[in-house]
């Protein structure tokens, strides 16, 4: 047998791999750039009748703020407007990644020129009209703080906007543990399943104070979706019982608990632990307003202190480090996008995922490839070999889809037989 398998026989399979915020995300961006609109044709009207050339030139500044924005509401917007569409193979989730190098590539070219301009300061100073260039970076500050708020709420931007770390560590704290309670007659118990640090058990803790069970006096059994059933022993551990064998992938299953008082029945759901869900396209348009507003608050602080010690070198200096901070959110959103234009597997915990499926039902992984789709989303290849015969692709895409975050599936079932002819 040597077969493959995309989707279950005889269904259609759509190819939408959008964000879960997708259409959230797109009314954000597009209220951004109102804003940023509004404020340029003030700016560029008020200044035009005042006869303010800094009024003008920020309020042309505001409108390549805009067109930054711009990018990104076009990219949401293509990419919803096209998702059914055929031509793209794997749908348009990749084009949030697009927009967000593009406007990486912006960001970094933004940087360039601030150190141009202050380095060229630095050598002929020029005159600052205070009066006017401070109120000014004072509104756009303002105006960036209400970007920020507009586009806040998301998972893109991490601790900051330039820090990106890889997906294995995402949850290594946070999501460590999950935990169902068990009610008995001597008191409330923990079922967890812990992975942090060690493969995945099944740990058993006392909430209440007392005496923790013995170990010999707990059983627990998982039942699988397709029925199957596995049975865990457990020994003491300080503080708590551990299950004795690793828990397979995915951890998707009801679970029942034996103790002296009866069995007990709970259920853990497989979780999106580890998989990258970040939209960059949000995470890029972030980004721009964090960084117009920190050049913002940099310049004010120039400002002031050129103002009151007549250090003019301050003006260029805070210039030359708003340049060096925009450089290194740059660069980071440029290695996280560019490589997932290049379909670079990032997701490692998804690839153990994968190989713990396989391997947990007897059979060898012989090739893997795993990439992101969009958002959430992840595609995989698998070519694997059995020596059960009767094994069907659908098999394989029944245990694999549990994994959440994998979408689409591709497997390639031989036979030992056939490998060694």
């Amino acid at each position: 047998m040597n077969d493959f398998y995309d989707a279950p026989f005889g269904v259609r399979h759509d190819h939408v791999f959008l964000g879960a915020g997708h259409e959230k995300n797109e009314r954000k961006t597009w209220g951004v750039i109102v804003l940023c609109s509004a404020m340029m044709i003030a700016e560029t009207v008020g200044g035009s009748m005042f006869g303010s050339l800094a009024l003008v030139a920020d309020g042309l500044h505001m409108s390549t703020h805009a067109g930054a924005m711009l990018i990104a509401a076009l990219a949401y917007t293509y990419a919803r407007k096209h998702v059914n569409d055929q031509r793209f193979v794997f749908g348009t989730g990749k084009l949030g990644d697009l927009a967000g190098f593009t406007s990486a590539i912006i960001l970094a070219m933004i940087a360039l020129l601030i150190g141009y301009e202050a380095v060229a300061r630095f050598m002929s100073p020029v005159q600052i009209h205070f009066g006017e260039a401070i109120p000014i970076a004072v509104v756009g500050l303002m105006v960036n703080i209400v970007s920020a708020w507009l586009l806040s709420g998301g998972d893109h931007h991490g601790h900051s906007p330039g820090h990106a770390h890889g997906h294995e560590d995402h949850d290594e704290h946070d999501h460590a543990e999950e935990v169902q309670h068990i009610k008995t007659p001597a008191g409330v118990l923990s079922l967890s399943i812990f992975e942090e640090g060690i493969p995945p058990v099944f740990r058993i803790k006392q909430e209440e104070k007392g005496s923790l069970i013995a170990a010999q006096d707990v059983t627990v059994t998982t039942v699988r979706p397709d029925g199957v059933r596995q049975v865990f022993a457990f020994t003491q551990k300080p503080g708590f019982l551990e299950s004795t064998t690793d828990i397979p992938e995915p951890h998707g299953f009801k679970v029942e608990v034996k103790l002296s008082d009866g069995e007990h029945t709970v259920t853990f759901e497989e979780r999106n632990h580890g998989v990258d869900a970040r939209d960059h396209n949000m995470r890029a348009a972030y980004i721009h307003v964090i960084a117009d507003a920190a050049v913002s608050v940099l310049a004010i602080i120039g400002l002031l202190l050129a103002k009151t010690f007549g250090w003019l070198w301050m003006d260029p200096l805070a210039g030359i480090v708003g340049a060096l901070v925009i450089a290194n959110w740059s660069y980071g959103l440029v290695r996280d996008t560019g490589a997932i234009l290049l379909d670079v597997n990032l997701d490692n915990k998804i690839v153990g995922k994968v190989r713990s499926v396989v391997e947990t039902a007897g059979d060898k992984l012989m090739d893997l490839h795993v990439w992101r789709l969009g958002p959430g989303h992840f595609g995989a290849v698998i070519s694997l070999v059995t020596t059960e015969t009767q094994r069907s692709p659908a098999f394989y895409h029944t245990s694999l889809g549990q994994i959440k975050g994998l979408s689409h599936i591709t497997v390639e079932v031989n036979t030992k037989q056939q490998v060694t002819a």
